[in-house]
């Protein structure tokens, strides 16, 4: 099978994805998600894209934001570019309905996601998240992202993840 760059796709099988991911997507069972194996210390966007040859405009990350407001903290994933950032204390703030918005603390995005750092990905998050895509992402044919882990990827056609239960496309999310 064929995804970008110079790495072995797969169809993705629990064996390249964190347990989350796995449970995800055998109860979504989206058509043409593939995976593949790469150096967990390459797993950093600039350093992945440069070594397997993908280019960034074809890796999305997610990041997961906490935004606050009094007590309470609510969660979402951003997936944009690579050669983008999310807006996150505009669109996404306000988004939350919070005063506050910043990017999780590692501690709490890995223990929340049960994904490792690095690796996470907007498939197989907490129910209730909202997934935020940015409507550039859709304009790739496929793109890169976490598999949960730092040792592999998944590629995915971005109308495919549109289809997330919780994913809302937002126009200006990344710039």
């Amino acid at each position: 099978m064929t995804g970008p760059g110079t790495l072995a796709w797969t169809p993705a099988t629990a064996g390249l994805l964190a347990a989350p991911v796995a449970e995800a997507l055998a109860g979504w069972q989206p058509a043409g998600v593939l995976a593949a194996p790469i150096d967990a210390g390459l797993a950093d966007t600039a350093a992945f894209c440069e070594h397997y040859r993908v280019e960034p405009a074809d890796s999305a990350n997610c990041v997961v934001i906490a935004g606050r407001r009094g007590e309470l903290t609510r969660y979402a994933a951003c997936v944009v570019l690579a050669t983008t950032r999310a807006d996150v204390n505009g669109v996404v703030r306000r988004r939350l309905d919070a005063r506050k918005a910043s990017f999780a603390p590692m501690d709490d995005a890995v223990a929340l996601t049960g994904m490792e750092y690095g690796g996470i990905t907007p498939i197989g998050l907490p129910a209730g998240w909202p997934v935020l895509i940015d409507s550039g992402v859709l304009a790739r044919e496929l793109v890169v992202i976490g598999s949960g882990l730092r040792r592999s990827k998944i590629a995915i056609a971005p109308g495919t993840l549109a289809t997330l239960p919780a994913a809302e496309v937002v126009d200006g999310l990344a710039g």
